[in-house]
């Protein structure tokens, strides 16, 4: 069994509606999720002109290997309704893998810990509130260290539930 962090993302339709049906669906089809962090809201990452962004980080427990995960989560956005969109365009649904147990992954298809979570305020945020403690395992900080010297300016506001 591993313990992985997901983060779910989300800016067109009714986002709070698709991340919460992804949820769902993770429990059902996935791995048992264990929590999830509060909902944020940021600016668009990387192509800027286009709507806000939900975020929300998901901690499950899984058996799948991590390539199969992957795979359940790209079937997973499909049945969300997600398309192929610009990079970083605007999305219905996007389902990253932040971090697979303690596992440093490289392939063609998957790098974990997910090679751009460090300059992401977007993904350290919500993730900093489910496991502030838990070291990266590349660079060997905690989560909070990690945020407390990110230099991504973007603004990240939590929501209220």
């Amino acid at each position: 069994m591993e313990r992985v962090f997901l983060l779910l993302g989300s800016n067109l339709g009714d986002s709070r509606q698709t991340l919460s049906r992804a949820v769902q669906a993770i429990d059902q089809s996935i791995g048992n999720v264990v929590a999830q962090s509060p909902l944020y809201q940021s600016s668009a990452w990387g192509l800027e002109s286009q709507p806000d962004f939900l975020n929300q980080a998901v901690l499950i427990n899984t058996t799948l290997p991590a390539a199969s995960l992957l795979d359940q989560i790209k079937e997973l956005e499909r049945q969300l309704g997600r398309t192929d969109t610009v990079h970083w365009g605007p999305r219905i649904i996007d389902i990253d893998i932040l971090l697979y147990g303690e596992q440093i992954i490289q392939t063609d298809r998957l790098t974990v810990p997910h090679a751009q979570l460090t300059v992401r305020r977007f993904a350290l945020q919500p993730l900093n509130d489910l496991a502030a403690t838990m070291v990266h395992p590349v660079h060997r900080l905690t989560i909070r260290q990690l945020l407390d010297v990110c230099q991504d300016q973007g603004v990240v506001v939590r929501l209220a539930e």
